[in-house]
């Protein structure tokens, strides 16, 4: 699957600002940036660095004034998907030491308030069938709306109010797999699908490999409109905190966003 995508942003800082930028599709195994190109309002400062897990690049930037970034990209997806059903769990002392901190709380996902909640309504399942139906309950009984949360809305609140956008989804699909001691981790990405069109959140969980020999990273939407064949990552991260779009160290005006992601 070949994926075209355009962004732009614009932004305004009142005064000399550093921020990170990451916009750009991550250069990884299961995905090939054929093309891509970035370009941005001249600053002060433009220098990349490695982003969470060596998937994809932030960008420092720091500058003044209004700002403007523009990226385009073709990028081919060839990612081995399994049928997450169909996959066990890893036990917890045989987990990687790099997965490990997926199964912490973070500022967005206080997994530990929602674990009597999942024994009791997912105990008789195990493993990926747990994944998943965790994932199915999460499709029934939210709502996707728009403008409903914001920067402080934890997987807790959405839980409460039922509602949220993609973040809030993923949020709380990452919520009930770490209570249920299994990595799951933050993906910031770009899909076909997604209506209205914006950067899109799944979550991703680590289960054992279809052979048997290790684990393996799955990408789960509760949303429903971003099929795994079809999505280019951006980030990963524990939670929205380490794979937003744009993170500023000081105040920053949002004037404009456009996203649109196209199959060819």
């Amino acid at each position: 699957m070949t994926l075209l995508i355009n962004t732009s942003l614009a932004y305004y800082f009142a005064m000399p600002t550093d921020f990170l930028l990451q916009i750009e599709a991550a250069m990884i195994p299961e995905q090939f940036i054929e093309n891509a190109a970035i370009a941005c309002t001249p600053t002060e400062h433009f220098t990349r660095v490695a982003a969470q897990d060596a998937i994809g690049d932030r960008i420092w930037v720091r500058h003044e004034g209004k700002f403007e970034a523009t990226y385009s990209a073709r990028v081919s997806v060839h990612r081995l998907l399994a049928d997450i059903s169909m996959l066990e769990a890893v036990p917890p002392h045989q987990l990687p030491g790099e997965t490990v901190q997926y199964l912490m709380d973070s500022r967005y996902c206080p997994a530990w308030r929602f674990q009597s909640f999942v024994e009791a309504e997912f105990g008789g399942f195990t493993g990926g069938m747990r994944i998943a139906a965790m994932r199915d309950w999460i499709a029934r009984w939210f709502s996707y709306v728009p403008g409903s949360s914001d920067a402080n809305t934890t997987a807790l609140d959405s839980f409460v109010e039922r509602r949220g956008v993609c973040r809030d989804f993923a949020h709380v699909m990452i919520s009930f797999a770490r209570a249920s001691a299994i990595p799951a981790r933050f993906v910031s990405v770009y899909a076909p699908d997604v209506m209205p069109q914006d950067f899109h959140a799944v979550a991703e969980v680590f289960l054992a490999a279809p052979d048997g020999n290790g684990g393996t990273w799955q990408l789960v939407d509760a949303t429903g409109m971003a099929n795994p064949a079809e999505i280019a990552k951006i980030g990963v991260g524990r939670d929205a905190a380490d794979a937003s779009f744009l993170s500023s160290y000081g105040y920053a005006e949002l004037m404009d966003k456009q996203i649109t992601v196209t199959r060819t």
